[in-house]
């Protein structure tokens, strides 16, 4: 076990999850003023750290390990903050006679019992389950370990195939193509991040990566990965075959919730919380990737962001402590692939008509999603006045009109009432 406190088992707040949402709710929890002991564990043996970076800079070797960590030693001890790295928890009883309090159990036995407890678990990724899967040189990005990995085996690599054109897919591809390799991007569906982004977004980022020499294949079903011992092509249902000396896999995110499932607050969705973090047990949150949350437009919904991470641990950490935790922030999001900056704030879930704010060819544009003429959501391509504009408006509860957004000769940021 190693730990910043090994030896402390005091009961308190123990948050499982070492990740950024983990880390957040413990670190706001000292802000707001609770003082009871603080264990945040996790199973991965280092403490906690980035993973953003995972997928650009450090493939791009523009950061290193060291400066991945989320915070020094030194912050946790002066917030007295207990990290538990290299423990994998396995059951969680809770006390009958007393709540959300009781007791986690991790793999190698160890106990750490708590009065109140968050689960910032996050996930797994998705596992291609087809014949070759087990092949060595199919790599999966979730860790520093899977990046590390992933980054030595890149160095010997000329063609990289990367499945799944998501956030995580196009930004391995494009740092992969920045250092002059041959990639090819196999998305199943008929557009890029189509669960994330709108159809004109999605259409602008397949050409700009087919212009920057990424191939792009849309309605790509994988049938099966060929080699040996290594793998070497990628089978597609069409009988195409595509040659790989390495393949990395990035088709979603499985959320943890083994250990909620059994408390009745989880389904296979995500542990199950309200617009504050808080699940159907008092004195029980949870926050991050692993959350299925609820929205007041589209009803549940699990989102895998920092930004997200960040305010979800935020509010739910005012609401461990029985605090007004304020409104539920607005998503936002960005994704850097090669020079190309993507800022999101808000949901285009169920728009009803968009506007197009400037050129997409000039690789600086924006999309504002409208739902029944009130602003839902902004997508923007290195347009981050637009951004921020809309942004601010969105948490105001403001709008911009529909017959004006697209002037780019009106600022965005002229329709921000304060």
């Amino acid at each position: 076990m190693n730990s910043t406190e090994p030896s402390r088992t005091s009961a308190g707040t123990l948050v499982i999850g070492a990740g950024q949402a983990g880390l957040q709710l413990a670190s706001s929890m000292r802000e707001l003023g609770y003082s009871r002991p603080i264990t945040v564990i996790g199973g991965e043996a280092h403490p906690p750290y980035q993973r953003p970076p995972l997928s650009k800079a450090f493939l791009n070797s523009t950061v290193t390990v060291d400066e991945l960590s989320l915070r020094s030693a030194e912050y946790y001890t002066e917030n007295d903050i207990s990290i538990v790295s290299g423990e994998w928890v396995e059951k969680v009883v809770l006390d009958e006679t007393n709540g959300s309090a009781g007791e986690a159990t991790t793999r190698s036995g160890h106990t750490f019992p708590f009065e109140r407890i968050a689960f910032t678990v996050g996930g797994t990724p998705r596992r291609m389950h087809v014949p070759g899967a087990e092949l060595s040189g199919i790599h999966y990005l979730r860790t520093v370990d899977d990046a590390l990995a992933l980054k030595t085996d890149l160095e010997g690599a000329a063609h990289i195939v990367v499945v799944g054109g998501g956030f995580v897919g196009l930004e391995i591809a494009a740092s992969a193509t920045a250092q002059g390799k041959k990639v090819t991007v196999l998305e199943a569906q008929d557009r890029l991040m189509a669960r994330v982004v709108a159809p004109v977004m999605s259409g602008f980022y397949a050409n700009a990566h087919r212009r920057r020499g990424t191939e792009i294949v849309l309605d790509a079903a994988v049938t099966g990965f060929r080699g040996n011992d290594r793998v070497s092509g990628v089978t597609l249902a069409n009988e195409r075959v595509i040659d790989a000396d390495m393949v990395v896999v990035g088709i979603g995110l499985i959320p943890h919730t083994k250990l909620a499932t059994a408390l009745g607050i989880a389904t296979e969705r995500g542990i199950d919380v309200d617009a504050y973090g808080r699940t159907r047990i008092p004195g029980i949150v949870a926050a991050g990737d692993c959350a299925n949350s609820a929205h007041p437009i589209h009803g549940a919904v699990r989102l895998e962001s920092v930004p997200n991470a960040i305010a979800q641990a935020k509010t739910a950490a005012a609401a461990l402590l029985g605090l007004e935790p304020g409104n539920p922030a607005v998503p936002w999001f960005w994704s850097d692939q090669a020079d190309l900056k993507l800022q999101m704030a808000g949901l285009s879930i169920s728009y009803d008509q968009v506007v197009v704010r400037g050129e997409p060819d000039s690789e600086q544009f924006s999309a504002l999603y409208y739902r029944e003429g009130q602003l839902i959501s902004i997508e923007a391509v290195n347009s981050p006045a637009d951004y921020m504009a809309a942004r601010r408006i969105l948490e105001s509860g403001g709008n911009i009109p529909i017959d004006t957004a697209g002037d780019t000769r009106i600022p965005l940021k002229t329709h921000f009432v304060i």
